[in-house]
């Protein structure tokens, strides 16, 4: 049972230096301090239980999350955690349309960055209240509780609050047995943490090695720096994992449209499953031309991770410019990412449900 009134928000600007090993680096973003605006939100019950959530940034620019964090403060704090509970779609709609605040998205860039992370910390609060990791709250919720926590406003053309009942209601059936297979035998992910744009070859031998010891099967090489570069770091990739391993290519929104389908054509030689932000996020007639133009490839088109504009998210799978929506924190994770599950089920297109902890 949630108890407790929000008593304190606090949020601190957290940077990791990881640009001085090159960790994390792509052709668009060549030296990235992986870094998260940091929010704790701390209650006045007994045990003083906190909700400690993050949105993910590249260090420059996190101070100016904090500071919009701060700004939307005022609407989690002091609030009882059951009025947010019983009421959560109202909630996430008086976080994101302050009548002066949201003049400054709506719904997108910094202020929704913000909204992510006090979201994710009372995601975070209500779980532990429960006792339950956060996955696990969310598969025990009746279809009816899970929906009432989304804001269907701007999407019902695409998907109505009565269609996702009825996707859901139809998922329970074998819902036990899912989460049985998923306890027994993990969760899909990939792995990009050996083939980061800045790694040596040497590097990107001795990590890719380590990988396949480890037992990972999914692997995504940065590219669309320098072609003749990416040509010869996904041959070395390819050769090292074999041909059965999936292969995936994400070049960080590098090219343009025409651009994109070039260099992917002569990069389909490495049977790529998909390439990841081929051209500007927020470019949906672009993604849509570069889809049509490589499924004569065989190579999907995967998007989604800088998607700061909410509803965008719905109309890249409406438009056939996207195979593969990538889950992200810049729309406040859990309130949004139950969206394009149920999408995925209406619209061509399918939600990537491999995870990778470092994009």
């Amino acid at each position: 049972m949630v108890r407790g009134r929000v008593s304190r928000i606090s949020v601190r600007d957290v940077r990791f230096p990881t640009s001085l090993g090159g960790h994390g680096s792509d052709a668009m973003h060549t030296d990235p301090d992986y870094s998260a605006a940091y929010v704790v939100l701390e209650t006045d019950t007994e045990d003083r239980l906190q909700g400690c959530g993050l949105t993910f940034t590249l260090g420059k620019g996190t101070e100016v999350v904090v500071c919009a964090v701060n700004a939307l403060a005022h609407h989690v704090l002091h609030k009882d955690l059951r009025d947010i509970v019983s009421n959560f779609r109202g909630f996430y709609r008086e976080l994101t349309s302050d009548g002066q605040l949201r003049w400054i998205g709506p719904e997108k860039g910094v202020v929704h960055l913000a909204t992510a992370a006090i979201l994710n910390a009372v995601w975070d609060l209500w779980a532990k209240q429960e006792g339950k990791p956060l996955w696990k709250l969310l598969v025990d919720m009746d279809p009816r509780m899970l929906l009432s926590c989304i804001d269907f406003r701007y999407i019902t053309d695409a998907l109505t609050e009565e269609d996702a009942l009825e996707i859901l209601q139809k998922g329970q059936v074998g819902k036990k047995e899912r989460e049985e297979q998923m306890l027994t035998h993990g969760y899909p992910a990939y792995t990009t943490s050996c083939a980061w744009l800045g790694y040596s070859d040497d590097l990107l031998k001795k990590l890719c090695t380590a990988a396949l010891k480890d037992g990972w099967t999914r692997f995504k090489v940065k590219v669309g720096a320098d072609l003749e570069d990416d040509m010869r770091r996904c041959r070395l990739i390819r050769d090292m994992i074999g041909p059965e391993k999936t292969l995936m290519m994400d070049a960080n929104q590098r090219w343009d449209v025409p651009e994109a389908v070039e260099w992917m054509s002569k990069l389909a030689e490495f049977k790529p499953l998909w390439i990841e932000e081929p051209t500007s996020p927020d470019d949906i007639l672009g993604h849509a031309a570069i889809s049509k133009a490589l499924v004569p490839l065989g190579i999907g088109v995967a998007t989604g991770e800088q998607l700061g504009l909410l509803h965008r998210s719905s109309d890249t799978p409406v438009s056939g410019s996207v195979a593969v929506p990538k889950e992200t924190t810049r729309l406040t994770l859990i309130s949004f990412f139950v969206q394009p599950q149920h999408q995925g089920s209406t619209w061509p297109a399918c939600l990537c449900t491999w995870r990778d902890p470092m994009g």
